[in-house]
């Protein structure tokens, strides 16, 4: 059997154990797809239940039939975007099995040809695709819903992705400016007991936002956006009285906003503009007995037209693997909590 940017690939079958043998016409590519110490085999091997044995170009893949042939869309898949000049991370190895694993078995995959995939965003500086179902959904749910709520536990791509799409609106001239805010120090309310100046007492709490910024366009480009006022970061609390037309907004920690605060940003939603609200309603750090803004705009808004709720949950977790298990141990210890009688 041939396939696109393979040698060869070669399968033995005895019952339902398989033996998978790729070859990869290009050497520096194929270390690159394998990873540094074989960490994306490394992955593919705990994700499907397979077991991969590399050297030099080579691969073999032992396991059932269905995950050998898994793994081998997955190889081919990740071996294709090296060879269009795209660059590879263990958290696109861990995408491309999480897509895999989505369509299912298709034994006759060509992965040169076009297929079904997840959404992805194409920017000046880099391609950001959606790594999980739940990615996916969001990236439609962008593309369709003038106001998106995107709730779920932090190392999901929440506030990346949503930041990802106000810069892909602003680089097509489809929005004038980006304004992106998070309450800070309860939305603004003890600011004034931090040194420094404006700029210097919000800054730490939104240099989350920053870090994105600066991932996905040029840095010469943010400055000077930031400086004319095109890309405009700023603490909940400044934006009463406002109203935001031809702009790409984004809320992010919204768990942290009284029920009154995020009213009053939803409500400053002006011509042409887009919005995007995130946060973890497992994480609220309001004073107790205040309800959070985010599950009462998440409740009332429920269905209605031009509105998008895209949930996430710890299995889309994209950051260190130990973070997903974190978060579902303390998902657990709360639905304990919740179901013991008082």
């Amino acid at each position: 059997m041939r396939t696109s940017g393979t040698d060869e690939s070669v399968i033995v079958a005895q019952n339902n154990a398989t033996q998978i043998a790729l070859t990869f016409d290009d050497n520096r590519l194929a270390s690159t797809l394998f990873g540094q110490y074989g960490q994306n085999l490394a992955l593919i091997e705990r994700k499907l239940g397979v077991v991969a044995n590399s050297r030099g170009n080579h691969v073999t893949i032992d396991g059932t039939h269905e995950a050998c042939e898994l793994a081998r869309r997955v190889l081919e898949s990740l071996y294709e975007r090296l060879k269009r000049g795209d660059e590879l991370s263990q958290g696109d190895a861990d995408g491309a099995v999480r897509l895999a694993l989505s369509q299912g078995s298709l034994f006759d995959f060509d992965p040169s040809a076009p297929r079904e995939s997840f959404e992805e965003i194409n920017l000046r500086k880099r391609r950001v695709r959606a790594r999980t179902q739940a990615q996916d959904a969001y990236l439609r749910a962008l593309k369709r819903h003038p106001l998106v709520f995107a709730t779920g536990p932090a190392g999901t791509g929440k506030t990346w992705l949503a930041v990802a799409h106000a810069v892909q609106l602003f680089e097509r001239k489809e929005v004038d400016r980006i304004v992106l805010s998070r309450p800070a120090v309860e939305a603004g309310e003890r600011l004034g007991f931090l040194p420094g100046d404006m700029r210097e007492k919000v800054d730490p709490y939104l240099r989350p936002i920053y870090d994105a910024l600066y991932d996905l366009m040029d840095a010469r480009i943010v400055e000077r956006a930031l400086q004319s006022g095109e890309i405009e970061i700023a603490p909940l609390a400044f934006m009463r009285g406002r109203t935001l037309s031809n702009a790409a907004v984004i809320l992010d920690e919204a768990q942290n906003t009284t029920a009154v605060q995020m009213k009053m940003l939803l409500t400053r939603l002006g011509e042409n503009s887009r919005m995007v609200v995130t946060g973890d309603p497992s994480q609220v750090d309001l004073p107790p007995g205040q309800a959070s803004g985010l599950a009462d705009a998440v409740r009332l808004l429920e269905g209605i037209e031009g509105i998008g709720h895209v949930s996430f949950t710890s299995a889309d977790v994209i950051r260190h693997e130990l973070v997903a298990r974190i978060v579902e141990a303390y998902d657990k210890a709360s639905a304990r909590k919740r179901e013991r009688p008082e």
